[in-house]
């Protein structure tokens, strides 16, 4: 197997054929050949004349094919990296020219063709480079060869080598004299003005030498060649650029003095410039310099300072379409950035945060209070804030309880961020913050200030928010827990007696703590057992929107529970229902705030009559009215609050159905403004089922209303004949009646359900998935059959609107046992037409529902269902065989 040296060509596209003719005889002329068993000699010392004839026809056209392939790309003009004018090896070679003496046979190896470094002499009195002539020794022994020498092939008997001093002494003068040439050619080269192929080969020589000694980078700086060669970052040329960083690299390279003189003046903010050029060779080469400059520490805080270097690299260590050397590259220049806490901040900043928490965890007790007291500066994600509390939550902790103030703020700023976001808060709260988040704000005020309180505050806010059990977590002296009436009685007495900013924190924490049931029932025995009822409905009209806020959120929770005592301490003369009012009408588009409030008034008793006519004084159910009409037509800027807004509105509204029997200014009102034909429009709100629910159960209250509002027709007294003789006096047809209420009715002003769309929506609604307005509509369609009207009128009228069949299926489903009560009883009226009965009695179904309720039902019910089977002939009538006594 033979092998070739030969020296790499390097072409330009000025190069021509003329020039590649020239440099194949010189290839032919210097070209060498090794041998792994044969010595390696010229080639006239062992090939006879054919045969070198051959082997140097085969170089030469190997040579050509590669100069014809070459000059093919040159005239395409397709040339990279690797193409590009004055390659290194090229620039190598011109430089190597550059002798001011020749170079002298006894300063080549005859084995390596390289100038000598440690030239050494062996026993046959041959000199060869010290590395070249070892690794032939080697050779020869791995190859179990005769110890030759490899010019004259005779056998040795040693492998001793004695260094030529003198002939050393000698190359690195000569040396030394014609690198001093170079060098200064190089000096002249590294200017703006000069072309750029120059410049390109004084770069890649300045690279070379560098990378051959240490000693040549010693003499660089003292050169004073580096800020010339910083220059050249100026350069309009890409490739000098990019040559340029490299070389700078390599320059900088384990050598501290080198990187200081580089970094000086504005350098290093040039380098970082290059890091914006996105997805360029110039963006890699200057990180790689900025990684080499990061090891000295005196230039972390020098590169950190440059705006956006940070942001930048951090950028590209979370980039998915950078070089992964890139990218690793830059993870290791943060890495060494680090040292410096100032990088550390910015690094956090902006996005890299495990820097900061270990100086959290592992630094010195300042470093610890500073890096605390600037994560609570930082703006955090969720998925961060998860990170932090599981990374340093107990370090943050065991900081807050130190009995440094400063670090106690410093715990407590960074804790009020993280906890603000549920996985984190919980994860604090596994760590143990509770117990002494409680301590602070039961403490006296000369042991924690006000504003340290109110952090507090704002933290146990963020975590009575997450999924914890409150209600096991022990927090107080002996150990009581969270909602424990000594708590709770503390969280009280400190919203009477401190200042609206911790008030409204404090009401956020006991809104947090009664929207769970888990923890709502010990709350509101609390607040009971206290009578602080009266003092949170004050916060109504506090003029702080956080703080009227909260305390709104935590009575509409406490309504359901409080209804009674909230309602009376509404009533009171200090106005807060006015104010509960006012907010309700304060804006156009529905808030938050908005939908708390009139969620309040919507769950307030409705048989507290004194409240509703408040309500009617305080002119609210107009308002409500106007608002319900609005959100229908769509006026008001839609918003997440809308629903419960409306659902509020609706449930107040349906409050003055319930006093109309006693009430004739709720009757007035029900007629200004048509109540039934917006309740009967409200039965369409396909998605709201509160709506529908609510809406079906104030039309059942105004049509029982409609009995006793309908006109009934006037008959005219019989004349004198008709009173002695009926026979000839004849009654009037009367008209125009209702079937059901037997007078004059109408949808607006006695509430009839048949006087409009009514009865098809509530039928409609017999289907519905929610059992809840399943038995509302069932509730308003039986005021139909209610004693005090016309039974068959309302049969029949059920029957036009194919209303029979629903409810029998509703009696069958028997979802709940009020809705199972509430339809026997209507299925009983209905079976009081023989024509349904008939009918209704070949079903077994039907049968089987209403034996079961007779056997099952209340004591109530089994005497309707009992009358039901009877008119199906399930059960005899036995009156009829044994007449009453």
């Amino acid at each position: 197997m033979v092998k070739y040296d030969t020296y790499h060509l390097s072409l330009s596209k000025t190069l021509t054929i003329e020039k590649l003719s020239l440099l194949t005889f010189e290839f032919l002329n210097i070209h060498y050949i090794h041998s792994l068993f044969i010595p390696p000699l010229p080639l006239h010392f062992f090939l006879s004349g054919a045969l070198k004839l051959s082997l140097i026809n085969k170089c030469y056209n190997t040579l050509q094919n590669s100069i014809n392939c070459v000059a093919r790309v040159i005239m395409a003009g397709n040339w990279d990296e690797s193409h590009e004018i004055g390659s290194q090896s090229d620039d190598s070679f011109q430089y190597e020219k550059l002798h001011i003496e020749p170079i002298y046979d006894a300063f080549i190896c005859p084995l390596s063709k390289q100038v000598m470094t440690d030239p050494v002499t062996i026993e046959n009195g041959q000199t060869f480079e010290r590395a070249a002539i070892q690794n032939w020794f080697n050779e020869c022994k791995e190859s179990n060869r005769k110890l030759v020498c490899p010019m004259t092939l005779k056998e040795l008997k040693t492998t001793d080598m004695n260094p030529s001093i003198a002939l050393r002494n000698t190359i690195e003068e000569w040396s030394a004299r014609n690198e001093a040439v170079q060098f200064d050619m190089a000096r002249v080269s590294l200017n703006l003005s000069c072309p750029e192929t120059d410049i390109l080969r004084a770069l890649r020589f300045v690279q070379r030498i560098c990378q051959q000694s240490v000693s040549n980078k010693h003499i660089i700086r003292n050169s004073e060649l580096i800020p010339m060669i910083v220059d050249m970052l100026k350069s309009s040329s890409r490739r000098v650029r990019c040559r340029t960083l490299k070389t700078l690299r390599v320059v900088v390279e384990d050598d501290d003095d080198n990187k200081e003189i580089m970094a000086e003046g504005d350098n290093v903010r040039t380098v970082v410039k290059f890091l914006s050029h996105e997805k360029s060779k110039e963006r890699e080469d200057a990180v790689s310099l900025l990684f080499e400059l990061s090891k000295l520490e005196s230039l972390c805080d020098k590169i950190g300072s440059v705006n956006g270097a940070i942001l930048m690299l951090v950028g590209m260590t979370s980039s998915k379409s950078e070089n992964l050397l890139t990218v690793e590259m830059a993870d290791k220049t943060l890495e060494n950035l680090e040292k410096n806490e100032n990088n550390v901040r910015q690094m956090a900043e902006n996005g890299r945060l495990q820097p900061l928490l270990t100086l959290i965890l592992e630094g010195s007790p300042e470093t610890k209070l500073s890096m605390a007291s600037y994560l609570g500066e930082l703006a955090l994600s969720n998925d961060v804030k998860v990170l932090v509390a599981r990374t340093v939550g107990s370090s943050l902790i065991n900081l807050m309880k130190s009995g440094n103030m400063e670090s106690r703020e410093a715990a407590l700023k960074a804790l009020n961020q993280v906890s603000s976001c549920d996985p984190s808060a919980k994860i604090l709260v596994d760590e143990g913050i509770l117990s002494p988040l409680v301590q602070h704000l039961f403490s006296g005020q000369n042991q924690l200030p006000m504003r340290l309180k109110e952090i507090s505050a704002t933290i146990l806010a963020n975590i009575v928010t997450s999924d914890c059990e409150f209600d096991s977590i022990p927090v107080g002296p002996n150990n009581q827990t969270f909602v424990s009436e000594y708590i709770i009685h503390n969280l009280l007495h400190l919203i009477s007696n401190t200042g609206p900013a911790i008030e409204g924190k404090l009401l956020q924490v006991l809104v947090g703590l009664t929207s769970s049931p888990a923890t709502l029932t010990g709350v509101v025995s609390a607040i009971k057992s206290s009578g602080a009822i009266n003092g949170l409905v004050q916060f109504v009209e506090a003029p702080q929107q956080d703080l009227r806020l909260a305390s709104i959120k935590l009575l509409q929770n406490l309504s359901p529970n409080m209804g009674q005592e909230l309602a009376s301490s509404l009533r009171g003369t200090a106005g807060q229902l006015s104010g509960l009012i006012k907010v309700i009408a304060e804006n156009i588009a529905s808030t938050e705030e908005q939908a708390a409030a009139v969620g309040i008034l919507a769950d307030l008793p409705e048989e507290d009559i004194g409240l509703t006519r408040q309500l009617l004084d305080e002119g609210a159910f107009e308002m409500m009215i106007s608002r319900i009409r609005m959100i229908r037509q769509g006026e008001p800027r839609r918003s997440r609050f809308v629903t419960p807004y409306l659902e509020g509105l609706v449930g107040v509204l349906s409050r003055i159905t319930f006093v109309l029997p006693n009430e004739p200014k709720a009757v007035s009102l029900c007629r200004d403004h048509d109540l039934t034909g917006l309740f009967t429009e409200l039965l369409q709100q396909s998605g709201l089922d509160k709506v529908q629910m609510v809406s079906a159960y104030a039309l059942e209250n105004l049509s029982q209303e409609s009995k006793n509002l309908t006109k009934l027709p006037e008959i005219p007294e019989p004349g004198f004949c008709g009173s002695i003789f009926p026979c000839f006096s004849t009654q009037p047809v009367m008209t125009g009646l209702c079937r059901v209420h037997r007078g004059s009715c109408s949808q607006r002003d006695t509430f009839c359900l048949l006087e409009g769309p009514a009865l098809p929506r509530l039928v409609a609604l017999l289907d519905h998935a929610d059992v809840k307005v399943v038995e509302a509509s069932l509730a308003a369609l039986s005021t139909l059959l209610d004693d005090g009207v016309n039974i068959e009128g309302g049969v029949a009228v059920l029957c036009e609107v194919e209303g029979i069949k629903p409810v029998l299926d509703v009696l069958l489903e028997k979802q709940t046992e009020n809705l199972g009560r509430r339809a026997v009883w209507v299925v009983e009226r209905l079976l009081r037409t023989d024509d349904i009965a008939y009918e209704v009695s070949g079903d077994p179904n039907v049968s089987t529902a209403l034996v079961d309720a007779f056997h099952n039902g209340d004591y109530s019910t089994r005497q309707i269902a009992e009358r039901a089977l009877r008119h199906i002939d399930k059960i005899p009538n036995f009156s009829e065989i044994f007449p009453n006594a």
